[in-house]
């Protein structure tokens, strides 16, 4: 397989910040909100960058 135990449990963790994110700016319901303006852009490329980190990770060989 190409993808190891590690790299689907990473991306699962990137999925599950990607929609606690988006559901918590659904919860918010506020275009100009804090968690909107403030915090969601950087929860959320991170996690984008975190799926593709998953995706790419290798462990290292003994």
């Amino acid at each position: 397989m190409p993808l190891g135990a590690m790299n689907y449990l990473f991306i699962a963790l990137g999925a599950t910040v990607l929609a606690l994110s988006y559901a918590l700016m659904y919860v918010e319901k506020a275009v100009d909100g804090f968690f909107a303006l403030d915090i969601a852009p950087f929860t959320l490329v991170g996690a984008y960058a975190w799926i593709l980190f998953a995706i790419f990770w290798r462990e290292k060989k003994k």
